[in-house]
């Protein structure tokens, strides 16, 4: 085992990959809900369709969708990894200690705040990504693949949109703990500028979160 594999398998380095996995991640989020705003406009779905031609036959996009998978895959098996040798590594608990006085809810249930997630992207590939690859689409006024009309048709099931909700609820918190520790890990810890970032991650996930919430609440109750 070469000193690079020793390396990325230590505990320090899952934690890298996890942090560096999880911030590439966090832009993914931000130009998935760019392009999902679309969504609002006023045109039957030809702006939102037209953005999901262009996301589907770019080739940088098409290049960067392998990319974007790799991170999915790194971050959510060094996450799981992480989560079992700390499971391992607390066979043994103190009563003295009281982890709810020490630490946040959402620090001490990332797993959780993860398999819900997990769990949400799966319907969500299914529902969206798979029926647009495989799937017959009717077209919109462009000639394009008509996926807005299947997602205001999700968005008109109460479970789909209460599970799209939680999600991003459970996303905000992953995020709000995962954001701050990214950087820590990468050594960005300093008493300066700690509550900066600290305060900007608590924005960006509630900011991001919200905007993809709103998507489904607005379809289902006013549209």
């Amino acid at each position: 085992m070469s000193w690079f594999t020793k390396a990325l398998s230590s505990t320090i380095g899952r934690k890298l990959l996890v942090a560096i996995t999880g911030l590439f991640l966090c832009s993914f989020l931000v130009v998935h809900l760019i392009g999902n705003l679309q969504l609002f406009s006023n045109d039957e779905g030809v702006a939102f369709n037209a953005y999901t031609y262009f996301m589907t036959h770019n080739p940088l996009i098409r290049a960067m969708e392998i990319i974007l998978l790799i991170g999915f895959v790194l971050h959510i098996y060094e996450a799981w990894t992480l989560s079992r040798r700390n499971q391992s590594a607390r066979s043994v608990k103190y009563a003295v200690n009281k982890l709810e006085e020490n630490s946040a809810w959402s620090s001490r249930n990332m797993g959780l705040l993860g398999t819900v997630i997990f769990i949400f992207l799966l319907v969500h590939l299914y529902n969206f990504y798979f029926k647009l690859k495989f799937g017959e689409l009717g077209l919109d006024a462009a000639g394009n693949k008509n996926l807005y009309a299947i997602t205001i048709e999700a968005f008109s099931h109460w479970w789909y949109v209460a599970l799209y909700v939680i999600s991003m609820i459970a996303l905000a918190l992953h995020l709000i703990h995962g954001f701050q520790s990214a950087f820590q890990t990468l050594g960005l810890n300093h008493k300066k500028y700690t509550p900066a970032i600290k305060a900007f991650g608590y924005f960006f996930s509630i900011v991001v979160c919200a905007g993809f919430a709103a998507m489904p609440l607005y379809f289902f109750f006013l549209y």
